[in-house]
């Protein structure tokens, strides 16, 4: 599948020629569709050409605003919350032996 990166999306956007930008929930997050001209092309991730992800809407968003694109369509219909995103369960058992850890130093 043929992708736009951000800095061709940038110059499409400063020459008025993006026709559209549609949103598109999917497994772990959201996907950018961008219409220009008579092509249709996802954004790509800068390092590995793939199609970005974005986990959360509101970094997209923000993305959009950045680059100049106020106006956009979200399709939710088929998001998926990646459920480990942003749970990190390892973190309560590093804490506890951290505090335990502690407790014994106070008591030598």
């Amino acid at each position: 599948m043929d992708t736009i990166d951000h800095r061709t999306l940038s110059r499409l956007v400063e020459a008025g020629a993006v026709r559209g930008a549609h949103v598109v929930g999917q497994r772990g997050g959201w996907a950018l569709i961008i219409r220009y001209g008579m092509h249709e092309r996802p954004l790509a991730a800068q390092r590995s050409g793939q199609v970005r992800l974005f986990k959360k809407l509101d970094t997209l968003v923000a993305y959009l605003l950045g680059i100049g694109l106020a106006r956009f369509e979200v399709d939710a219909a088929h998001y998926e919350p990646d459920p480990l995103s942003g749970r990190r369960p390892d973190r309560s058992e590093a804490l506890r032996r951290t505090f335990a850890a502690a407790a014994m130093a106070h008591k030598v």
